[in-house]
Order: C-alpha cells, then structure tokens, then sequence
C-alpha cells in the first residue's frame, strides 16, 4: 500500500511536470518574438503576441493589435552594406484597420524605424498578400526594419489588427542609369471641404483645358531642359495622366499651409504607378481662383517638393491664383522659363536624397546667399545650373550636388534581376536554433542590466 502512494505521489508530480512544460511551451509559443523588438509609442493601447490559428505557413504569424489608435511594431536590427540596395517581402492580413484621420495614410507596412522610408500601406480587412519594402542603405552600416501597425507621424496612428509572416530580405544590385522616369498626374478638380479658422468651408475649383494644356507643354520642356541644366548628368522620360475624379481632401501643415499629399490623391494614382516603374511623381492642380474670389486655400507658394510616397519623390504643381499670371506661360519678352516650377521641385527631392546619402550640399532657398538672383526672363535657371554641375563657387571651393546623386534613383524590382537571399529577418527553423536564438537573447538581457548597472 506504501508503495501505491509513492507510485500516485510521483505520477502526479509527473503530471504537474508535464503541465508545467506544457503551460510553458504554450507561453513561448505564444510570446517568443525571436529576434524582433516590440516597439510602442504609448502603453496599454497595444497587444503583440505569436498566433498559432492565424497564418499563412507553418510559422505562428506576429500578430499586433492596437485596440485604440496607436504605432506599433515589431523591429529587427540588421547589418547592412553601404550604397546597396535591399528588398524586403513579408505577408500580411489586416482586419478593421482604420486611420484616425481618414485623410491620412497609416497602416499595416513595412519601414525603417525612425524615418519616413516605408512600403505601401495596407487598410481596411483583406487575407493574407504579399507586402514588399524597397529601400537603399545609404551611407548607413545598420538599420532596424519595422514591421508597423501605425506610422511615422502621429496623425498616422491606428486600431485595427495586423499579422505580419513569412520574412524575408535580400540585397541587389546598384546600377549608374541616370535616366528618369517621371510622371504628372494632373487633376483638373478639386471639391473639398476646409476648416479655416474655426469655420467650415466648402471649395470647388477647376482647371481649365488652357490651364492643363500649359502643364503638358511646360512638363515637356522640362524633358529638354533637364538635359540641359544638368549638362546631360541626367534625362528624363515623362508621361502626363489627366484624373476627371476631383480630390476630395487636402493635407495641412503650418508652414505650407494646405497642400496635396500622397494620401489625398493616392486611391487615384496608384493603379498607374503599379503599371510602370516610374522614379518621380508630380501632381498639378488648381488651388485658388482670384477671379470667382475663392483664394482661401492658398499659401505663398506655387510648388512643393521634398515629399515622397513609398521611397519616390512627390511634388506639387500649383496653378497660379490669377488667370492672368503668366509664370506658366512661353513668352519671349516675359517668360522664357516657364518650366521652372517642375526643375525647381525635383531638385528639392535631390537635395533631400543628397543629404540622406551623407553629402554636405547647399540649400535650394539659399541662392542669394551664393551671390545669385532672379533673371527677368529666365528666372533661377544660372543657379539650377551651376548647383546641378556643383559650379557654385563659395570661399574658394566649388560646391553643388555631387554627380554621384543622379544614379541614386528609388530602388525598384530592376535592382534584383541578380539578387542575393540574406539570412537577416529569418526565424528558427528548428529546435538547435531556437536554443541558439534564445541563449542569444538571455545573453542580451545580461548586457543590458550590466549597462544599467554601470
């Protein structure tokens, strides 16, 4: 009898055991990230866990889930080589992912933590589809890859639920093609409703086919003379689409005031930029009217550039507020450089890339302080040159955009026709490395108390 009770006693303690094990097992299933980072702006409006019902392969997927509007993400230091271009895919299924503004554009995406460097953005519910994030290193050794639920800006939190599986990263090749290609999507209408100074305002504003026709031709002598103000560092290819459908919202900030982001007009544009490979997006419209007194939206400017969508740069081309205005306008006497606005605002993306790149190069705005001026006919068009050539000359040295900037193009699908497959990004395949994984990550939590000790 002394013995059964033994017996009982250790089956039980087996079981508890086993239990134990069990319960553990499910634990680390349930919270083992691997390698990643969980990585939050504000606590307790966001979940990570693994989910075991939820995927797509083998693999429990990463799934994140902001029950207020929230940024999150899952992040993975990884080592990278200079000037290269690298490619990274993973799966994704959204349910109820929904932008605080709706004019904003956050969501389920790949990024590189701490810039605006980020793939295209998956909203609303879908099932699982693949997601790809093209970028290029730069001047940099190391970035940390973001698998995101939110955004970079703060008016791009969002609720909803994300899964993120199947990673993976490779690395392509660079190439020294200088030729562009670029697109102006012109939206002839524009019907928005505006809060100016705490009132509601209704605008609607069109385009006229005088208006869009002097955007064509001016696109088209910038094709030329792009070659020429560069002294054929690069060229360019275009194509103009015209959308009938007006934009519906405006995005605001205070120094520019409102203007046409991405997000505003990115449900239009986005079928004809999945269509072709295109290195440049401007989008021209008509902002004000002085002549039927609409003139509220406007700020002092007539383009804006420096912004990208999904790694390409994205300008604005405004019309002028007055019909009568000829800045648009081929004239011999007034204007021999009406495609001004379209140089002006590229080179805004090139300094920006420039500077991203690790190079030191003059600021686009700053031309009076190089000793440069308006010309009557021909406007800022020395200055473009000589900061296009780095001709300009400042305390005895020559500066400008350096000729390197002009390869530097968005990395696409061309750059991986001969790829190489990393390991960065991949998880356990089987139970040594989940040991060597874990192991590597107790000897991390071992690091970081011996610093916060010190």
């Amino acid at each position: 009898m002394e013995e059964r009770k033994i017996n009982v006693k250790k089956i039980i303690s087996a079981i508890f055991i086993i239990a134990i094990i069990i319960f553990m097992l499910i634990m680390y299933n349930k919270y083992n990230f691997n390698d990643f980072t969980k990585n939050i702006s504000e606590k307790n409006k966001t979940t990570f866990t693994r989910d075991s019902e939820v995927k797509c392969s083998k693999m429990d997927s990463y799934k994140i889930e902001n029950i207020d509007y929230h940024d999150a993400m899952f992040s993975q230091v990884v080592s990278v080589i200079p000037f290269t271009p690298y490619k990274v895919t993973c799966k994704v299924k959204v349910e109820n992912v929904e932008n605080k503004d709706t004019a904003q554009n956050g969501g389920a995406h790949i990024c590189i933590e701490g810039t605006t460097e980020r793939s295209e953005v998956i909203n609303g519910t879908s099932d699982w589809q693949d997601l790809v994030f093209y970028f290029n290193s730069k001047n940099r050794e190391e970035v940390n890859i973001g698998f995101r639920l939110g955004g970079f800006m703060k008016e791009e939190q969002v609720k909803g639920t994300a899964w993120f599986s199947d990673f993976k990263m490779e690395a392509g090749v660079a190439n020294n093609d200088t030729n562009w290609n670029m697109i102006c999507f012109i939206f002839p209408t524009i019907d928005v409703n505006v809060n100016v100074n705490g009132k509601n305002e209704h605008v609607n504003l069109q385009m006229s086919d005088s208006d869009i026709s002097k955007i064509k031709a001016n696109f088209e002598r910038f094709e030329t003379s792009i070659r020429e103000v560069s002294n054929n560092k690069m060229s360019v290819n275009i194509k103009t689409v015209t959308i009938y459908e007006p934009i519906k919202t405006l995005s605001y900030e205070k120094e520019s005031g409102y203007y046409v982001s991405s997000s505003d007009v990115i449900d239009y544009i986005d079928s004809y930029l999945k269509e072709d490979i295109y290195d440049h997006i401007y989008v021209a419209f008509r902002m004000a009217d002085k002549q039927k007194g609409s003139d509220i939206l406007v700020n002092d400017w007539i383009g804006l550039g420096g912004m990208d969508y999904a790694g390409i740069g994205f300008s604005n081309i405004r019309m002028p507020d007055d019909e009568n205005n000829l800045a648009y306008e081929y004239n011999n006497l007034i204007n021999i450089f009406p495609e001004e606005v379209f140089i002006h605002e590229f080179l805004h993306t090139l300094e920006r890339n420039a500077k991203e790149y690790g190079y030191e190069v003059p600021a686009l705005h700053d031309y009076a302080k190089y000793g440069y001026s308006e010309d009557r006919l021909q406007g800022l068009k020395s200055w473009y040159t000589d900061y296009m050539n780095k001709k300009i000359n400042y305390n005895g040295k020559l500066i400008g955009l350096p000729r390197e900037i002009y390869a530097y193009k968005p990395v696409n699908e061309k750059n991986f026709a001969y790829s190489t497959k990393l390991d960065a990004l991949q998880e356990p395949a089987n139970i040594i490395e989940h040991i060597r994984s874990l192991i590597k990550r107790i000897g991390k939590v071992f690091e970081m108390v011996g610093e916060t000790s010190n």
